[in-house]
């Protein structure tokens, strides 16, 4: 299938531009942006940096609107309708079996499994994702915050070659950064890489992800990814947040996390409504409470928002709680002294 050309694909931005239906004169609040011409597609400057940062290629990046847009990419490519079968490990990030489902694609489960103070993969994955065409993993995972070894990926990825795609979603890995699989990127080209500036970049608001892979199957994702994915005052902010100074501020932020995290769960072992602490290895904690729907409410009503996940497999009463700015984390500490004493 031929790719859309749009008129940023087929010309730079240089000289006079009446190839792409805009208007020649910028709208009020523009603060030199330029915003009344359509953007680059795929800015080399922000593909040069994030390669810099991820320690890969350019020419490996496809720069999207979030992970979620990588995701629905990767399925809509690689997956026909009513054919082919997409392997998750619940309980994990909602979208993978969302965007297969919506593809038609056969959604089948690897559950994890619970080995006390941690999930695992089940030790038959491999057999499991036999035939299908992608497999989805998470490291480290959201809700449970369990990391995966290398050497699984590896080995997987192995297994699955010439017949179908390892994808790895890495939107926690900042704070695991020794975890990452990019060193496997070149001995496995069916293995693929989903990053985000959404949490340790606190670019949630921005909706900017990356699909790191093989350029093979950069080149497929980009024949159907919409014309202009990047507005504009995204590409900008996003520099912005990727230079050395926001960086080592945001590596302060990372080790306050860390603290705070350890804080957090030391005051959670010691509620009696709390049942059960997987601490994981991101900005979030993973509990069991006695009653974990009644705490989300009773939360709610205090003011603070946590999230329920007891729809998902094997989460009966947990309840998945960010981890906060210190004073938050203050507020939520002393709520849970009082919860269900």
């Amino acid at each position: 299938m031929k790719p859309y050309a749009s008129a940023r694909a087929l010309a730079d931005s240089a000289g006079i531009l009446l190839n792409a239906n805009e208007s020649p004169w910028p709208p009020a609040g523009d603060g030199g942006m330029a915003l009344n011409r359509y953007p680059d597609p795929q800015p080399s400057g922000l593909k040069a940096r994030l390669a810099e940062l991820y320690v890969t290629r350019p020419e490996n990046l496809l720069v999207t609107r979030g992970s979620d847009e990588g995701i629905d990419l990767l399925v809509r490519v690689f997956c026909r309708p009513g054919i082919e079968r997409v392997l998750i490990c619940p309980p994990c990030f909602g979208m993978y079996a969302l965007s297969a489902q919506v593809q038609g694609a056969e959604v089948v489960q690897a559950p994890l499994v619970d080995a006390g103070n941690a999930f695992d993969l089940p030790a038959d994955l491999a057999d499991r994702a036999d035939g299908c065409r992608i497999v989805f993993l998470c490291s480290p995972n959201n809700p449970t915050g369990n990391i995966i070894p290398a050497e699984t990926v590896a080995a997987l990825a192995a297994a699955q070659d010439g017949t179908g795609l390892v994808v790895v979603d890495e939107a926690y890995v900042e704070f695991a950064p020794e975890t990452s699989m990019i060193p496997l990127l070149a001995r496995h080209p069916n293995l693929v890489l989903l990053r985000t500036l959404s949490k340790a970049h606190g670019l949630a608001g921005c909706r900017l992800g990356t699909v790191i892979a093989d350029p093979v199957v950069i080149d497929l994702l980009r024949r159907i990814i919409a014309p202009y994915p990047l507005p504009t005052p995204t590409v900008s902010i996003a520099l912005q947040a990727l230079t050395e100074d926001a960086l080592a501020a945001e590596r302060a932020h990372l080790e306050t996390l860390a603290a705070e995290r350890d804080r957090l769960t030391e005051a959670l072992a010691s509620s009696p409504g709390i049942v059960k602490i997987w601490p994981g290895t991101a900005n979030f904690v993973l509990v069991r409470a006695a009653d974990g729907p009644r705490l989300v409410r009773d939360a709610a009503a205090a003011g603070i928002r946590l999230r329920d996940q007891s729809a998902q497999p094997g989460l009966d009463d947990c309840v998945r709680i960010t981890v906060g700015a210190p004073e938050e984390n203050n507020a939520l500490i002393g709520f849970i002294r009082e919860w269900n004493s």
